[in-house]
């Protein structure tokens, strides 16, 4: 019997999925795509890309002084409450990561199997699940509602999202390790402690950093979307700025945020090279 090609079937399904989707969009929602191209539209784009790039402003907000002080200020805060948040999720997925393994609770990994394992297990996974299923934007509101507006609600929030999701990768890293080093540790007598600490973290840790500082670019790119109900930092000044139609700050604060992204990347280089 012929092995079903799961890759092959997924390079077919693509074509028919877009097509699919465009003749809903065009057939039976009757979208025109042409009404985007109108002359007012036009007008409208011309005068935001305009005020952009300064243009009708006696001075743009990138060749002020006072304003390029405000939003570096801003940066900062944005880039501590990045690293607040993916400082918090690592913390609770190291401190749930074991427990969340199918292989620690099956005993591969342990060579222990018990039923308060699985039990552990399940309501991990549970909670891993609840934790990335409610967005950033859902989190912020419920954090900052509770508390007040401020870059630590910000940061607890984007922490409870990344959370779940950063427990999910790690804990399948740990799933898909190879567990020959692991029997062999077992068979030459190490306990559970030392088959963690010299067969199980010397092998996942580098895998674990390099999810932890890309989740680290995401958070940063997500501060704009919590700063928009108060959460501070870029978000917060993007939101104003959009309300005052000063549209030479939107571009300001755009390029902070390539910045900062920049920043991430050059990190997560840097830790790709070192665990190689």
């Amino acid at each position: 019997m012929k092995k079903f090609n799961f890759t092959k079937a997924l390079i077919l399904l693509f074509p028919l999925l877009v097509c699919i989707s465009w003749i809903y969009v065009l057939k039976i929602e009757g979208a025109d795509i042409l009404s985007v191209f109108t002359e007012k539209n036009l007008i409208h784009t011309k005068k935001f890309l305009s005020g952009m790039i300064g243009l009708g402003e006696a001075k743009p907000a990138f060749l002020d002084k006072m304003i390029i002080k405000d939003t570096l200020k801003l940066t900062l805060e944005t880039l501590q409450m990045s690293i607040m948040a993916i400082g918090f999720s690592t913390i609770g997925m190291f401190l749930t990561v074991i427990s969340a393994s199918r292989r620690v609770a099956d005993g591969s990994l342990t060579m222990k199997k018990s039923w308060l394992g699985l039990i552990i297990y399940y309501i991990t996974k549970t909670v891993y699940l609840f934790s990335r299923a409610i967005p950033e934007l859902i989190w912020a509101m419920i954090v900052i509602f509770v508390f007040k507006p401020g870059i630590l609600p910000g940061a607890i929030a984007l922490s409870l999202h990344n959370f779940g999701i950063l427990g999910k990768l790690c804990a399948e890293v740990i799933d898909n390790i190879d567990l020959r080093p692991i029997r062999n540790l077992a068979s030459s007598g190490a306990n559970s402690v030392q088959i963690f600490f010299y067969g199980v973290i010397p092998t996942v840790l580098p895998k674990f950093m390099t999810y932890i500082v890309y989740r680290l670019e995401i958070i940063m790119r997500t501060t704009i979307v919590v700063g928009f109900i108060g959460a501070g930092g870029l978000g917060t000044q993007f939101r104003l700025s959009m309300s005052f139609f000063r549209y030479s700050e939107l571009t300001l604060i755009l390029i902070c945020y390539v910045f900062l992204v920049l920043i991430a990347d050059v990190v997560s280089e840097l830790t790709r090279r070192l665990s190689n």
